[in-house]
């Protein structure tokens, strides 16, 4: 049992004074232990600070070039690279509602025109940009309009985004190139990607549609039939029910 001692304080027995004594030798020894362990954490670190202050160097240097990087380099290059894209996309939006001039200003999109970089340009100069990647789905989307399929696959491939629209626009895109190859089982592959993809009133019945009728031409009636169905019952209003009820008596019968 501990025995609090306080200043004057005298034990009444040698019992008592033993217990003290046990007590402080108790104390003692513990500061002791707590004494030698900082002693001996003192003594690993200076052994090892030149390697500590290295480590600490390293983060600091890595987290400064990081910030670096973005601040001065990264942040001003999606800059420059959203800047220069807001041509070519003029000429390719100018494309789809010309109707005399649609391949000139297709091939002024990819290769750009007076002094402005094409999508294929801002591919190659801003690699690892938004800008970029954007430039790859619309490069892809214009050699669909060019009719150079092989282009528009490779370029579509390449590109990623988590946007649900253009997402499922580019799996779409490259199911058209294919099915314009003549390669339908790819091609009804793409639409059922570009299907699963997203479900919106605007990608969804389009690729539904599309996949029903390759599936059709493929004699896979009964998926060409879940397809029609789908269109039927969960977007009535779409362009592509218009329609739909004879495609659904093709599938049936």
């Amino acid at each position: 049992m501990a025995t609090y001692k306080k200043r004057g304080f005298k034990p009444k027995n040698k019992e008592e004074e033993a217990q003290i004594e046990e007590h402080d030798s108790t104390t003692a020894e513990v500061f002791n232990t707590l004494d030698e362990g900082a002693s001996k954490t003192e003594a690993w670190v200076q052994k090892n600070q030149n390697y500590i202050l290295g480590v600490i160097g390293v983060i600091a240097v890595g987290v400064l070039a990081y910030l670096g990087y973005h601040q001065f380099i990264q942040n001003p290059k999606e800059a420059s690279a959203a800047n220069e894209l807001f041509y070519p996309q003029q000429y390719f939006d100018q494309a789809l509602a010309s109707e005399t001039q649609k391949d000139s200003l297709f091939t002024l999109a990819l290769n750009g025109g007076q002094g402005k970089y094409g999508f294929l340009d801002i591919i190659e100069e801003y690699n690892g940009t938004k800008a970029a990647s954007l430039a790859k789905y619309s490069a892809g989307m214009t050699y669909l309009n060019l009719k150079q399929y092989d282009q528009a696959v490779a370029h579509l491939e390449d590109f990623s985004t988590d946007d649900d629209i253009m997402g499922a626009m580019a799996k779409g895109g490259i199911g058209d190139a294919f099915s314009q190859l003549n390669q339908p089982e790819d091609a009804l592959d793409y639409y059922e990607k570009a299907i699963a993809h997203s479900d919106n009133e605007f990608t969804t019945p389009r690729f539904l549609y599309k996949a029903g009728v390759v599936a059709l031409n493929l004699e896979e009636k009964s998926k060409a039939l879940g397809y029609f169905e789908r269109i039927k019952e969960e977007f009535p209003n779409s362009q592509e029910a218009n329609g739909v009820d004879a495609l659904i008596g093709l599938a049936q019968n």
